[in-house]
């Protein structure tokens, strides 16, 4: 079962490992980390996963972030495939500089996820 990180989040935080494609090329990147965040709005890739996929976020649309704290920031938008849950999810994305991605309500919202934070774990809840 998919788990909680207790190393990088305090209290542990739900996180995912997703592939991500170009679908352009084909090009992969596997096992990246993705914070499950049901709060935030649009999913972020990691600018290292991005750079592995060689995508040129420099000629993207930019966007602009703004955090809880209200700080904002510039984001490139880049076009890719993420598998989730053995689940294809297409779309425009937009990249961040650190360590983790945040998989959000634009991709969360179309899945069924049980959180057990007792157990530190998390699951797909499939409906029959």
């Amino acid at each position: 079962m998919p788990g909680y990180d207790d190393a990088l989040f305090s209290p542990p935080a739900p996180v995912a490992a997703v592939t991500l494609r170009d679908p352009g090329s084909g090009r992969r990147v596997n096992d990246v980390p993705m914070l499950l965040d049901s709060c935030a709005d649009v999913t972020l890739i990691q600018q290292f996963a991005a750079a592995q996929l060689d995508l040129d976020e420099n000629i993207r649309p930019q966007y602009e972030l703004m955090a809880f704290d209200g700080t904002t920031r510039l984001a490139a938008a880049v076009r890719l495939e993420m598998v989730f849950l053995n689940k294809v999810f297409r779309g425009s994305y937009l990249v961040i500089d650190q360590p983790w991605g945040i998989l959000c309500r634009d991709v969360l919202n179309l899945l069924s996820l049980l959180f057990n934070g007792p157990q530190l774990v998390w699951s797909e809840h499939r409906v029959r």
